[in-house]
């Protein structure tokens, strides 16, 4: 099946202790079903001191589920589901279904 969420895409957080936050999407591991969004389900790590790297208490975005997330409405800044569409010139692109604006670049 076709990715609807890809990297680079404006999503807002359904559920969750993230529910409303918006972000841009890092990395999307279709395997796993699992996105990380920027500034979304943040946790703290606690890591060990190396040759290269201080130690202490780093934060960083963990994976979030796919079906947690949903794309942001160019338009009206709402989520919205997302829809597949054949241009004139042949090729596919992804589209609003709330506002049938293009989603693809």
């Amino acid at each position: 099946m076709a990715a609807k969420i890809r990297k680079g895409d404006r999503v807002v957080v359904l559920t969750g202790r993230s529910k409303g936050r918006t972000g841009d999407v890092l990395q999307v591991m279709p395997k796993d079903g699992r996105a990380i969004v920027q500034g979304v389900n943040v946790v703290k790590r606690h890591t060990r001191a190396s040759q290269t790297t201080m130690g202490g208490i780093v934060e960083k975005e963990a994976p979030i589920h796919l079906s947690n997330l949903a794309h942001v409405d160019p338009q009206s800044g709402k989520p919205t589901r997302v829809g597949f569409r054949a241009l004139e010139d042949g090729r596919k692109v992804r589209f609003a279904k709330s506002s049938g604006e293009i989603i693809d670049r």
